[in-house]
């Protein structure tokens, strides 16, 4: 549909800017950071983890109903890392929404151990102010990736 339609000599029109055009550079912006925090677990890189933290992050899970620090949550993406040879999140779904994204993926993983694999379903709902991620609701069933780990 053309703008310049019933005006003469076809001047560009003077519209304020949008609002709703800087809240979708917010939200690109918000898609971009679980993007890298995404690709840093993938590789092991707990330090480009951090990176995508917000000092103050909280980090929930369903599984255990516990709510962890930025501390505790690296402790366990550590772990996870560690315990794992390979780890692929083949991400069905990461959409804006209001205040940050939405995430479902399923992580297939490798145990480094035993060398059997698993792929465990998921749903983040992460909280993003700027380009750091102040919080995330994790929810997933580890029963999933549980006979993997036994010899």
């Amino acid at each position: 549909m053309r703008s310049d339609i019933g005006r003469k000599g076809r001047q560009p029109l003077d519209v304020p800017p949008n609002p709703a055009c800087a809240m979708i550079t917010t939200m690109s912006l918000a898609l971009e950071t679980v993007e890298r925090m995404i690709a840093a677990i993938e590789t092991g890189d707990i330090e480009g983890v951090k990176s995508c933290y917000a000092p103050e992050i909280v980090v929930w899970a369903n599984f255990d109903g516990k709510a962890r620090e930025l501390d505790a949550s690296l402790r366990l993406l550590d772990w996870m890392i560690s315990a794992t040879s390979d780890r692929r999140y083949e991400v069905q779904r990461r959409i804006d929404i209001e205040g940050g994204v939405l995430q479902q993926h399923v992580l297939h993983a490798t145990v480094a151990e035993t060398g059997k694999t698993f792929s465990m379903p998921a749903c983040l709902v992460i909280t993003v102010r700027g380009d750091r991620i102040t919080h995330i609701d994790e929810y997933l069933d580890v029963s999933v990736m549980t006979p993997a780990f036994e010899a």
